[in-house]
């Protein structure tokens, strides 16, 4: 599925809008932040980048969402978020409306099977063309992976969030994609295998590139059977 996907070109001369969180969970580096940072500035497929860093807080994730893309009005929207046990830029298909939080958010919150939104669809899928993407990256030699749970934390809060919005805007595309630890800065509760930041920023603005540019998904196999 795509999710009724649109062509960038409808939205000619809008941005791309990437957010980062902060550091979380005792950490002082984040790579979703420093990725989009990096690419703050940049033209991507003729399209300008911004960036917005979001709190790894329950409570205001999705405002200042909301604000930036009030601000920029963005044809496009990719939320980056870290995931210490992946290796691969994971690009995720689905957000589910579950709060689950193992850990205690950096307002000190840990919300238990709480929706993200009362009375919200079950799920959303991304609007991006996610087998594109990954494939993308693949041939140019940077993990990827399609991923379908974004977990039960703030990124997967920020992902139905957004999601959420994006039902209402049509003509407006995004998801989210799933970072590992930066091989120059490791985190505490690190268990995956590490990448180099630069291989990082030069695969999202990839994958960019590939949402940009592709309206049909790709449709080779890509689901699981575990």
């Amino acid at each position: 599925m795509n999710g009724g996907m649109t062509s960038a070109s409808a939205a000619r001369g809008a941005p791309v809008l990437v957010t980062g969180f902060e550091p979380f969970g005792g950490d002082d580096f984040n790579p979703s932040w420093a990725v989009a940072q990096a690419l703050e500035g940049r033209c991507l497929g003729g399209v300008p980048v911004v960036a917005q860093q979001l709190p790894c807080v329950f409570a205001t994730s999705g405002q200042v969402l909301d604000a930036a893309m009030r601000r920029h009005r963005p044809a496009l929207v990719i939320a980056l978020g870290l995931a210490a046990s992946r290796s691969a830029l994971s690009v995720e298909r689905v957000a589910i409306n579950l709060i689950d939080a193992r850990i205690a958010d950096n307002a000190g919150v840990q919300l238990t099977d709480e929706p993200v939104r009362a009375g919200a669809r079950n799920a959303y899928f991304a609007r991006l063309p996610v087998k594109a993407m990954v494939a993308a990256l693949q041939a140019d030699g940077v993990p990827a992976e399609l991923s379908f749970s974004a977990g039960s934390f703030v990124c997967n809060q920020v992902f139905h969030h957004l999601m959420w919005r994006l039902a209402r805007r049509p003509g407006v595309r995004g998801g989210f994609i799933h970072l590992p630890p930066a091989a120059e800065h490791l985190p505490a509760a690190f268990s995956g295998r590490p990448m180099p930041l630069a291989d990082q920023i030069r695969g999202v603005a990839r994958a960019i590139e590939v949402a940009l540019a592709t309206v049909d998904d790709a449709r080779h196999v890509g689901g699981q059977v575990d």
